[in-house]
């Protein structure tokens, strides 16, 4: 339930009440038609394409109790008796400045989390290491821009302690953007690569972006920070505290005695309070970096090194980031979620370690590289021809790339149908394939119709 009055949401949207619903009830915010059921409060957003002001009949007819337009392309009688409608000269903006309204009213403490790769895992790792002493939340999926985090935020409500919300970017303001909205308490960057070097031309102008989550820090904040990156190892603060945490023993926060399984890591947490092992049901180096700063996070919150453990046990990962699915006659690892050159290779090597008679890698595009594209996208097929990937399938732009670094046993294909009809039919017993490409390429199709029944 929204935890918002009427008069509130007026007055948060600086917008005007052009008729009242005959009963306000809001148990949900969504910007969506196909997801509006009753009671809900919908907001009338714009794009390129779209026109959601056009959609508010929809909205109404689908029990939308209240509805907020900035142009009126109906007549009020239309709707009928039961809705409510506001309108404000922006909706975008009015989704925005409603959210920061209500996280202003909840008062609860807000973890901000950006980074190059690895967002979403260190945000789940650390949902987990707090859930034995907290009621947590958590962003969804990808809500992490100016339409996402203030849809994450009015799902909260009272019955929180923690929420998590993930913040992701392209270019410099987003993430200021998106902070004076949540105004995290704590944040925690995972690590500076080369995502979105086409906007930002430099790593220095990528590690200035994700700095922008502590835009409004003080002495009462805290950035828990990977260490052992190079661009975050030289970050310091007069203004706010900086904790460093990462493989290195100069950290007060750190991992030792890392043993990397197929499907799972294992790692010694050392802090000033003593140390612990610890159990991760996720494969690979990176994610025993990603959870280090979380834990400097969850010990500035009181969360003892035990609870930490216990609370893994609740570790609830996010779907299509290295999600293996077992066909009983080969398996599929689904991580088409997102794609960097980092990624590309951290889970090339984790599938090396995982038992396969063929190996066989389905890659697309990485998007947001700029000049460097050419150059990264043949980079991940010498490495992956290194590593000793049998075969590799491509589509998308920079595919001949791929191709030009992993060699002769690279086929590159012109559309995603072509490559998913070839890949059915060479898939023998046994076989494990990884799919991944960045977001927009939408490789989850490929999953699927490689993993349908």
């Amino acid at each position: 339930m929204l935890e918002l009055s009427l008069d509130e949401v007026v007055k948060a949207v600086d917008g005007e009440l052009l008729k009242s619903p005959k009963e306000y009830t809001v148990k949900k915010v969504s910007t969506d038609t196909r997801k509006i059921e009753k009671d809900t409060l919908f907001v009338a957003l714009k794009g390129a394409k779209f026109n959601g002001n056009t959609y508010v009949k929809e909205a109404c007819s689908k029990g939308a109790n209240l509805c907020i337009v900035d142009e009126l392309l109906f007549d009020l009688k239309e709707i009928g008796d039961d809705p409510g409608i506001i309108i404000v000269k922006d909706t975008r903006k009015a989704l925005m400045n409603l959210a920061k309204f209500y996280r202003e009213k909840l008062g609860l403490k807000v973890i901000g989390i950006t980074g190059s790769v690895g967002k979403t895992s260190t945000k789940d790792l650390l949902a987990a290491l707090l859930s034995s002493k907290y009621k947590v939340f958590k962003t969804k999926g990808n809500f992490n821009n100016d339409i996402g985090l203030p849809l994450m935020v009015l799902e909260l409500d009272k019955s929180y302690d923690i929420a998590i919300l993930e913040m992701g970017m392209s270019a410099l303001g987003e993430i200021e953007t998106l902070v004076d909205i949540a105004r995290p308490d704590m944040a925690v960057i995972s690590n500076i690569g080369i995502c979105h070097i086409e906007n930002l031309k430099t790593r220095e102008n990528i590690l200035k972006a994700k700095m922008e989550i502590t835009t409004f820090f003080n002495e009462n904040n805290v950035l828990a920070i990977n260490g052992d990156d190079d661009m975050l190892s030289k970050v310091s603060s007069n203004k706010f505290k900086v904790i460093k945490a990462g493989m290195s023993e100069e950290f007060d926060i750190y991992a030792k005695d890392v043993v990397v399984n197929q499907l799972s890591s294992d790692f010694t947490a050392v802090t000033p309070e003593g140390s612990i092992r610890l159990h991760l049901d996720m494969p690979g180096l990176h994610n025993v970096q990603n959870i280090m700063p979380d834990i400097a996070i969850a010990r500035e919150l009181g969360v003892t090194l035990e609870e930490m453990k216990d609370g893994l046990n609740n570790l609830e990962a996010t779907s299509m980031r290295f999600e293996i699915i077992d066909m009983k006659d080969y398996k599929v690892i689904d991580d088409s979620y997102n794609s960097s050159p980092i990624a590309c290779r951290t889970s090339t090597d984790i599938m090396m370690n995982l038992p396969g008679k063929r190996k066989i890698c389905v890659f697309g595009t990485m998007k947001q590289l700029g000049d460097e594209s050419e150059k990264e996208h043949r980079g991940i097929g010498e490495y992956a021809k290194e590593k000793g990937i049998d075969l590799m399938l491509c589509c998308g732009d920079f595919s001949e790339n791929i191709a030009e670094g992993f060699g002769d046993r690279c086929k590159v294909y012109k559309d995603k149908l072509s490559l998913i009809q070839d890949l059915k039919s060479i898939i023998e017993k046994d076989d494990l394939i990884l799919v991944k490409a960045s977001r927009g390429m939408h490789f989850e199709d490929i999953v699927k119709e490689i993993c349908s029944k």
